[in-house]
């Protein structure tokens, strides 16, 4: 009995990058109890058609929300790191993300697809690495152990319009199997129950 989830992510939302480290967790202590969770990636653009030139992110932050904005994530990272996520602002570069959500897609195919994806999350928020650029993306696939070029750039906008199609609006959204969608900041504890509540509601309804 497998759990299949559905992740709707993006690779430059810390929000994403938070909710995913505590979904892995939760994950891991389900498959620790003998129930294997089996995870798809939904791309989503916080961003879309952004530039993959690459600014630094501080910068375009008060740009876009005013001088609080750089004030707020800071913040923000000293409650992220009380759970292990390290944010360096101070590095982290502005990029549009298309093409990051390729190599996500060349990696499911490959039966890497969490690795990569936790990998380019590290990569942008605390290796201050631009995750736009054709170069970085070369040296990220290598250092996963994937090939790419298996997905057609065409076959990623209609899935990513697909998504849109779903209305979600932000992330991270988790689909755990049957049960009503979670989105936003979730807790451990909140996607472990949400994990054990699929698993049982699955027990159930073998059993009929």
């Amino acid at each position: 009995m497998t759990i299949k989830v559905q992740l709707v992510m993006d690779v430059i939302c810390v929000h994403s990058y938070l909710g995913y480290t505590r979904f892995t967790r939760a994950a891991d202590r389900l498959m620790a109890e003998g129930l294997p969770v089996a995870v798809e990636f939904l791309p989503f653009e916080l961003a879309p058609g952004a530039p993959a030139d690459g600014q630094p992110l501080l910068a375009v932050l008060e740009q876009t929300f005013g001088p609080q904005a750089a004030a707020d994530v800071l913040t923000f990272a000293e409650s992220a790191a009380l759970e292990g996520v390290r944010l360096e602002y101070g590095k982290a570069i502005a990029t549009g993300t298309f093409d990051a959500h390729l190599l996500i897609a060349d990696a499911a195919r490959q039966g890497k697809a969490e690795l990569m994806a936790e990998r380019l999350f590290r990569a942008h928020f605390t290796d201050g690495l631009h995750i736009g650029d054709p170069a970085t993306l070369a040296r990220l696939a290598a250092e996963i152990g994937i090939s790419t070029g298996h997905v057609p750039a065409a076959e990623l906008r209609a899935r990513l319009e697909g998504v849109r199609r779903l209305g979600f609006t932000g992330v991270p959204v988790f689909l755990i199997d049957n049960l009503p969608p979670l989105t936003g900041s979730a807790s451990e504890t909140t996607l472990l129950a949400a994990l054990r509540r699929a698993a049982t509601m699955k027990g159930e309804s073998r059993d009929h």
